[in-house]
């Protein structure tokens, strides 16, 4: 527990020192700040979210296999589906943030 605050506090602290970075400047047509922040939170949240949905999806597919091998192939195609659609979430998030930035 003790790491994750200290995570958290040097997060914190990593943000507040980038803000002067992003302030926003005249004729920027309004894009600044809490657009660069949302930005990098969409892809960072979308990131993290479809890293974690692939990881259980392919851990549960391959515990599965394990279990029982003749069922590979029934289990194989629709992880790979699974896995593009989670992928397609995180392509998504990505592009907001291109649209955002």
């Amino acid at each position: 527990m003790k790491n994750f605050f200290r995570f958290a506090f040097m997060t914190g602290i990593s943000l507040l020192a980038a803000v002067p970075a992003l302030a926003d400047e005249a004729g920027s047509g309004g894009k600044g700040l809490y657009s660069a922040l949302g930005a990098g939170l969409a892809i960072g949240i979308g990131a993290l979210g479809g890293g974690l949905g692939q990881g259980k999806a392919a851990a549960a597919a391959l515990e599965g296999i394990a279990r029982n091998p003749a069922a590979s192939g029934k289990i194989f195609v629709p992880m790979i589906v699974g896995l593009a659609l989670i992928e397609s979430l995180v392509i998504y998030c990505l592009l907001i943030a291109f649209k955002l930035a």
